[in-house]
This record gives C-alpha cells, sequence and structure tokens, in this order.
C-alpha cells in the first residue's frame, strides 16, 4: 500500500506546507524536467486514460482560492495557491508526456465535469471532501501506471506525480479537521457516512472507465478498487475523527 503519512494531531497552523510547497518548486527548478525527447511508447488504451486524468489536473482552482481566502487564514490561502500550482504542472508534465507519445490532450471528459460540479456545489468542507476522492485515486492510479507501464519515461512522470499527491493527502486532511473540528459527532458521522458512499461510487466508475488501461498494467478493476479503500480507510478518521472531542493545537 502507498504510503501516506497522514499525521495525527491537529493544528491550524499551514507555515509548514507553504515551506514545504516553496521547497518543492526549488526541487523542481534544480532537477528540471524529465527529458521529453527520448518519448515514451504507451497502449491506446493508457493513452486514453493519462488524457482523462490530465483533463482533471487541469483546472484553474479559482473556486478552491475564493472558498480559501473566505477562510480567514493567508497562510491556508497561500499553501492552497501552491497546491494548485502543483497540479497545472501535474497537467503540464501529462500533456508533454502525451505528446511525447505522440498523442494530444482532450478538452473534457464527463467524469471530471461530475467532479467539478460537485465540488463546487457548497462550501470548503464539501469541495475539500470531494477532492480527497480524487487523490485517493490519483494515489493508486499514478502507483499503478509508474510500476505497470513499462515505458521509462512514463514511469518517471508518473513517479513525480505520486511524490507530489502522496504529499497532498496529509495537506487536506490537515485542513479537514479543523473544519470539522466544532462539528457535533452525528455530524460528523453522517459526513464520514457520505464520503464512504461517495468513495464507493468514485471507485466503481473510474474502475470500470480506466479498465482497460488498468489491465495494461498488471492490475484488475477489483485490486484496483481494493487498494482505493485500504488507502481511505487510514485517511477518513484522520481527516473526520469520530471522537466526542477535537483538541485544537
Amino acid at each position: 500500500m502507498d504510503r501516506v503519512q497522514v499525521g495525527a494531531g491537529i493544528s491550524g497552523d499551514f507555515t509548514r506546507w507553504t515551506s514545504e510547497f516553496e521547497a518543492k518548486v526549488r526541487a523542481r527548478a534544480a532537477a528540471g524536467d524529465p527529458d521529453w525527447a527520448r518519448g515514451a511508447r504507451l497502449h491506446p488504451a493508457v493513452v486514453r486514460s493519462v488524457q482523462r486524468f490530465q483533463v482533471g489536473e487541469s483546472g484553474d482552482g479559482a473556486n478552491l482560492i475564493g472558498k480559501a481566502d473566505r477562510a480567514g487564514d493567508p497562510e491556508y490561502s497561500a499553501a492552497v495557491r501552491l497546491f494548485i500550482d502543483e497540479e497545472r504542472n501535474h497537467a503540464r508534465m501529462l500533456g508533454l508526456l502525451l505528446r511525447s507519445a505522440g498523442a494530444g490532450t482532450i478538452s473534457g471528459h464527463w467524469s471530471d465535469t461530475v467532479f467539478v460540479y460537485l465540488r463546487r456545489t457548497l462550501g470548503l468542507r464539501v469541495e475539500l471532501m470531494v477532492l480527497m476522492l480524487a487523490e485517493v485515486i490519483a494515489l493508486r492510479y499514478y502507483r499503478a501506471l509508474r510500476d505497470g507501464c513499462g515505458d521509462p519515461l512514463t514511469a518517471q512522470v508518473a513517479g513525480l506525480i505520486l511524490a507530489d499527491e502522496q504529499r497532498h493527502v496529509p495537506f487536506h486532511c490537515q485542513r479537514l479537521r479543523v473544519a470539522f473540528a466544532a462539528s457535533s459527532r452525528p455530524a460528523r458521522l453522517f459526513a464520514v457516512v457520505v464520503w464512504w458512499l461517495l468513495l464507493a461510487g468514485v471507485t466503481v466508475v473510474v474502475s470500470v472507465d480506466h479498465g482497460a488501461a488498468l489491465r495494461q498494467f498488471g492490475v484488475g478493476r477489483l485490486d484496483f478498487a481494493r487498494g482505493v479503500i485500504a488507502l481511505f480507510a487510514v485517511i477518513v478518521p484522520t481527516a473526520i475523527p469520530l471522537t466526542d472531542t477535537v483538541r485544537m493545537a
């Protein structure tokens, strides 16, 4: 299973995250891009799958930024902007990977449209809960892509994105813990139940929609779903704890 350090404490201080995101910006600049000129060889099913993930990574983040600004924490707002920049970089790299494979990007996909609609429906908590579904799916997907694609350039790109996603999860977990800190236990329990139901639906859709690509990675639909569920089971109690008393650090 992917190692995701979700953390145990609750803190409203997001200074750590701005520092970590900024450090990653410097590290990326120092390392430079993968060597796109060496090209990539991808099965047509993998091309279609990567195109859909590229669309999902390419949003402008304006809605999330607006909600983060309204939350009234300048440090969190700064961290969100850096997070969105990292997601945009994922979209950029996936686009260049597709070009290296002789393929193009697509303008949209129905699954991304649904995700965006759900994220924008209510406030910051709902936006982050839906966003976390995508992050958990991404953790399992990019690991499968890295380990099973059989192409060095693709494996490198997937590994770079996976490392970022492993950092995104605890970042969002921390904010969700802060957001639910004052909620009653029944309210948190309701949120957890709805969250699990959404995860189940999303996992089924992605497993079916990307099944042909997953087979190319040597991962069955059921194995993919099990991996997503195992990750989510670790994340949920950290993001929305069900204890009656939640202490703020």
